[in-house]
């Protein structure tokens, strides 16, 4: 399987999206947002899973802009304010409530341990595919082959830093959060010894 193989929507809330994405966010964590929409669409794609790519995609894209420091809540934990963000993304995008609400839920449950494929593919793949993208876990599943066209396209810069720097923050300013229970569970190693870092072209959670 390669990059071209998977189907990458183009609808106006995608572009939308990817614009609020690349606005915000540094190159590192754009690139890291898209990469968790391949990751996804990559393994779906090998595992005959059935989603709503449209939504997956907007979610993925939207799923870490509250750490950022415009979009940033000093007390909801960064995944509940991404939510809300994406629900109010979803309303001005002329989304119905229920497809609001199902973009909210996806974010917040990319943080959870594990989501239900049967009940909410969309959060299921988005929890698995920010794993892979910063801790590298199940990275084999994804083919070589897509992983080397997706981290040339989409290159990883410092992601690994930046990252452990986001969470470190949320879990001084908020130590109830799961950011803070990740970064005592040894967050910074799991992410530093991410395998994605050592492949090809590049220079869970």
């Amino acid at each position: 399987m390669r990059l071209d193989d998977l189907e990458i929507p183009v609808t106006p809330a995608c572009r939308a999206a990817l614009d609020i994405t690349t606005t915000y966010c540094s190159p590192a964590l754009r690139n890291h947002s898209i990469r968790a929409y391949l990751w996804a669409a990559g393994y779906a794609h090998d595992h005959g899973i059935t989603f709503d790519a449209e939504l997956l995609y907007v979610s993925a894209m939207l799923h870490d802009l509250a750490l950022v420091p415009e979009f940033d809540n000093h007390r909801l934990p960064f995944e509940e304010a991404g939510g809300h963000v994406a629900w109010v993304f979803g309303a001005a995008a002329g989304w119905s409530v229920e497809r609001r609400r199902r973009a909210a839920e996806i974010i917040v449950r990319h943080m959870w341990d594990a989501v239900d494929v049967a009940t909410d593919p969309e959060g299921y793949l988005l929890e698995l595919s920010t794993g892979m993208d910063i801790s590298g876990r199940h990275i084999e599943q994804i083919p070589a082959d897509l992983r080397a066209d997706v981290l040339a396209r989409y290159p990883r810069l410092d992601l690994a830093a930046e990252f452990v720097g986001y969470f470190e923050d949320q879990a001084t300013r908020k130590p109830l959060c799961l950011a803070a229970t990740f970064v005592r569970n040894g967050f910074a190693t799991r992410a530093a010894a991410n395998p994605l870092d050592h492949e090809g072209t590049t220079s869970k959670r």
